[in-house]
């Protein structure tokens, strides 16, 4: 797949791209190489098509992204129903780990900036250990606030200096989306990708749902299960109310009115 051809369908008018990881992963590394801009990318879940269903400039944001990939097992049934090959979704950790490992040994840079304190650091130490030859260009674990108009500037001049190739967040969504989006013209890295909780999951501070639930679309089971009260609203009411929405749409056939099947993505 050519990286100016990327198809696309939707899901309650949220762009999702059509690809599977191995392309993905082949395409995000051929943009690390790419300097003529900065890309962002987007690992979408039925949480942040909710937001988007609730808030039109976060619609926009995910508009704007580069490539917006079906993390969710429902995004990945509806490019299926779309009449796309979907397989597996492209589950934002393990997206994380199959990046890692295709740059470790190539001179790619990566920079944490996400988590909690402490949390991009024991990342940035796992992951060199499990991956040989990755480069670390830096971590940051900015405070648990709006950000700081005179913070920053402080921390886009630090992760500039440090010159990665790679810039991941973790800020969870739709935040991340959001500080990729209005900082991408001012960040000096081809490639700046939003994976949210892969941060925790790999720096061993939240446990992952066992791969039989993540294959079978439960880990949100789990996930309740484990943080109820923060998460009880995001898949009881948020997520049941998109659920009855996407069913309509299936029902009516009202997603084939706006589905395009292939688009050239802007400026790839």
């Amino acid at each position: 797949m050519r990286s100016g051809e990327i198809p696309w369908y939707r899901v309650l008018g949220v762009r999702i791209h059509a690809v599977q990881m191995d392309e993905t992963v082949d395409l995000l590394v051929r943009w690390t190489t790419m300097r003529d801009r900065t890309r962002c990318v987007a690992v979408a879940d039925m949480h942040v098509v909710a937001e988007a269903q609730r808030d039109r400039d976060y619609w926009k944001v995910l508009e704007t992204a580069d490539l917006c990939v079906a993390d969710g097992t429902p995004l990945m049934l509806m490019g299926r129903i779309s009449g796309f090959r979907m397989e597996r979704r492209v589950y934002g950790p393990d997206l994380m780990l199959s990046v890692l490992k295709r740059t470790a040994r190539c001179g790619i840079r990566h920079f944490f900036y996400g988590g909690a304190a402490g949390v991009p650091e024991e990342l940035a130490r796992r992951m060199m250990a499990r991956f040989p030859g990755l480069e670390l260009a830096g971590t940051h674990s900015p405070p648990f606030a709006p950000f700081s108009p005179v913070e920053d500037p402080v921390v886009l001049e630090k992760i500039n200096r440090c010159r990665p190739d790679v810039l991941w967040v973790g800020l969870g969504a739709p935040k991340q989306e959001r500080w990729m989006a209005t900082r991408k013209l001012n960040v000096k890295a081809p490639l700046l990708i939003g994976v949210g909780a892969a941060f925790d999951f790999h720096a061993g501070r939240v446990q992952q749902a066992p791969s039989w639930m993540r294959e079978h679309g439960l880990e949100w089971l789990f996930r309740l299960k484990s943080e109820p009260r923060r998460l009880w609203k995001r898949y009881l009411l948020s997520g049941s109310e998109v659920a009855f929405k996407l069913l309509i749409e299936i029902s009516t056939g009202r997603f084939r009115e706006r589905e395009m099947p292939l688009r050239r993505a802007a400026g790839s």
